[in-house]
């Protein structure tokens, strides 16, 4: 729980105490999940937003532009990418720095790939990958999620889809800010406090829409539903633990322990990191936040794409991991 240990005790509070309901309980589990959740990502929003507003005012947009707008094709979408694994950020909070790219005017293939890799890889992951599994699944997983990563970008790119993202994200906001060396840190930090609030009250309904129907599905899903109808060889067995994943949330660190029980209730090594990549990279919450900037359509490709990539990594290692 970490540093999060506080907002636990609160919604444990909050939902035996004050709301009295009875523990153990579906309707405790899905209440008590939901105002966990809901502090928890509203704290990493805000912090992550801030932090990066931050870095933001020290970077000029057209260097970070000129560096993910790479003159040789396809370089892009591997660094920003590789950017992503080094940035361990949950799918909520790599939303932010996403928007930035775009503000900048990278290029919208290579800002999909550090959407895609930023939540789904980080080194986190990968330390408790290799204690849990060893360092075989680890670097399978990291390549296949940067493999994702960087071919979801390329195929979104070569589509030419920038008609299908909201104007309004190309656009620096009036709460937006160009970088100046010359700042003072009490004029930074006065930016970054309006950015981040303008922002968060963009998506801020949004984000509860999107939590709202993880905590249900927490709550009233037991937790062994995957492993009754996705476990063994079943040839379903793959999409279904994505489909089931999607309306979850957490970053690749949270759901880790979860992959590791449901391995050893018999479900494949493929199935449970095609769980987990669903949970990190294709989350509801994502979706709902996305929806902003994004018409329907190309939200569609997106996941899509993303999608099948998991689903043909979940087959993957069903076949190589017996």
């Amino acid at each position: 729980m970490g540093i999060f240990y506080p907002v636990k005790i609160f919604s444990d509070w909050l939902t035996y105490r004050i709301f009295s309901i009875p523990p153990k309980t579906l309707l405790a589990e899905a209440v008590n999940f939901f105002i966990f959740d809901t502090i928890k990502i509203f704290i990493l929003l805000a912090v992550i937003i801030f932090v990066v507003s931050i870095i933001r005012s020290f970077l000029p947009q057209e260097k970070i532009k000129r560096i993910l707008s790479h003159k040789h094709k396809y370089i892009g979408n591997i660094l920003a990418a590789a950017l992503g694994i080094i940035t361990p950020f949950c799918t909520c909070s790599a939303i932010p720095l996403f928007l930035g790219f775009l503000e900048a005017g990278v290029p919208l293939g290579a800002t999909f790939s550090f959407l895609v890799s930023s939540p789904m890889i980080n080194e986190v992951a990968l330390v408790l990958l290799i204690g849990m599994f060893g360092l075989k699944v680890a670097l399978i997983y990291v390549t296949s999620g940067l493999i994702i990563a960087i071919i979801s970008g390329i195929i979104i790119g070569q589509l030419k889809v920038e008609n299908l993202v909201e104007h309004v994200a190309f656009k620096p906001s009036a709460n937006s800010f160009i970088a100046n060396l010359e700042l003072s840190w009490a004029d930074r930090f006065k930016m970054a406090r309006d950015y981040t609030l303008c922002i968060i009250k963009g998506i801020w309904l949004y984000i509860i829409i999107g939590i709202g129907v993880g905590a249900w599905m927490h709550g009233y899903i037991p937790s062994d539903f995957l492993a009754k109808y996705a476990g063994g060889n079943k040839w379903y067995s793959v999409p279904l633990a994505v489909l089931i994943g999607i309306p979850l949330y957490s970053n690749a660190a949270g759901v880790i322990p979860l992959v590791s029980a449901l391995t050893e209730k018999g479900v494949g090594m493929g199935t449970t990191l095609a769980f987990m990549m669903a949970v990190t990279g294709l989350s509801l919450p994502e979706f709902m936040i996305l929806r902003k900037v994004m018409k329907i359509r190309l939200l569609v490709i997106f996941f899509g794409i993303v999608g099948t990539g998991i689903i043909f990594t979940g087959y993957l290692f069903n076949f190589i991991i017996k």
